[in-house]
């Protein structure tokens, strides 16, 4: 399982023209999931983003999480984040899990970050063709593997 995580001052999900979720300042989370992936990666990963000190304190120094800021999440499923560009110039996403595998995991991931902040998670639509708009704040863009323990 793979995160890619975007320290934002805003981001939004529009499907068809019409605004899915937003949030304010806080994290938008792109999540790829491959067939091995289970419990201990939703485990690992979950808990690593609402600990990820990557939040100004009173000093400016990134020492606050998402709770300790009061920022809000946003989970968005993104299969693209599993592609692999080894061969040729057309990615390949043959290690993105499909649909009945990856939906379940996506749902238990949001659940997991719920459960850990105890707030409400904005979530995308799982399969749906989206426009995510967002608002980079710093930038900071942390990308999380949770086979690759880095």
């Amino acid at each position: 399982m793979r995160i890619l995580i975007q320290r934002v001052s805003s981001a939004s999900v529009t499907i068809g023209g019409a605004v899915r979720s937003a949030i304010g300042p806080g994290l938008l989370v792109l999540v790829g999931i491959t067939p091995e992936d289970g419990a201990e990666d939703i485990d690992y990963l979950s808990g690593k983003l609402v600990r990820l000190r990557i939040f100004d304190d009173e000093r400016g120094v990134m020492n606050l999480d998402v709770g300790q800021a009061g920022g809000d999440i946003m989970v968005v499923s993104q299969f693209t984040l599993m592609a692999s560009t080894r061969k040729g110039n057309r990615p390949s996403y043959i290690a993105a899990a499909p649909e009945p595998v990856s939906r379940p995991l996506y749902e238990r991931f949001v659940a997991a970050v719920e459960a850990l902040t105890g707030r409400p998670v904005a979530t995308g639509e799982f399969g749906a063709d989206m426009q995510v708009a967002l608002v980079n704040d710093g930038p900071v863009t942390i990308w999380m593997d949770s086979r690759r323990r880095e």
